[in-house]
């Protein structure tokens, strides 16, 4: 099993409500929820988020396909919005996703261009079977630590906030097998490929020591 992002997307609430911190592999954002519902609307509350990730993908796959085409179609717009209803006691999001191409295109362009729409990747995620794992961690200040070190770096690992350490095995096997004593070969790769190996790690459990 692999990842689709080499690095996690990560985020932090503290006591403001309910301003989070999302970080992503360049930079970082404010997701918030709108006055109404006790927050400031300081950024995009969830339900914006989730439904931008297809108006981008919409838009970003649109571009694709039609530059491959080579068709004159400069400009595109979009706008997505959502809604809930009942179909025998069984809550269904709807999600309505309007196009909008700001110069003439022909009715089998038309067509053609709506089916590349709901082929995009995120349409197919959203379409599709999903299952969400959730793990939860508490960091108490007082787990154990082992490090291990090469020339270049130090890696640092918390073995009670580690319950991923297959995917390691399988993404730099040479590196990390839970099976081994040590489990982590620093030999076993590049300073640079362990560094981006350590940086995947969703939970804390491996970090770069400073």
């Amino acid at each position: 099993m692999e990842y689709l992002l080499q690095q996690p997307v990560k985020a932090f609430i503290g006591t403001e409500k309910y301003k989070c911190t999302v970080e992503w592999r360049n930079g970082k954002f404010i997701s918030d929820e709108p006055e109404v519902l006790g927050g400031k609307d300081l950024g995009p509350d969830p339900y914006t988020l989730f439904i931008s990730s297809l108006a981008a993908c919409t838009l970003a796959t649109l571009r694709m396909y039609i530059d491959r085409k080579g068709w004159d179609i400069p400009n595109i717009a979009i706008a997505v919005n959502l809604y809930f209803k009942l179909e025998e006691d069984k809550k269904i999001t709807v999600i309505d996703r309007d196009l909008n191409f700001l110069s003439p295109v022909t009715d089998e362009q038309r067509e053609r261009l709506i089916q590349i729409a709901q082929a995009c990747p995120i349409s197919k995620i959203m379409e599709g079977e999903i299952q969400i794992r959730t793990f939860a961690y508490s960091n108490s200040g007082q787990e154990n630590t082992h490090t291990y070190k090469n020339n270049g770096i130090s890696v640092l690992w918390k073995p009670e906030l580690c319950r991923h350490a297959a995917r390691c095995a399988t993404q730099l096997p040479t590196v990390f097998n839970p099976a081994a004593k040590p489990w982590v070969n620093m030999e076993g790769a590049t300073s640079k490929e362990i560094t981006e190996q350590v940086a995947r790690c969703p939970t804390g459990a491996l970090s770069i020591a400073k």
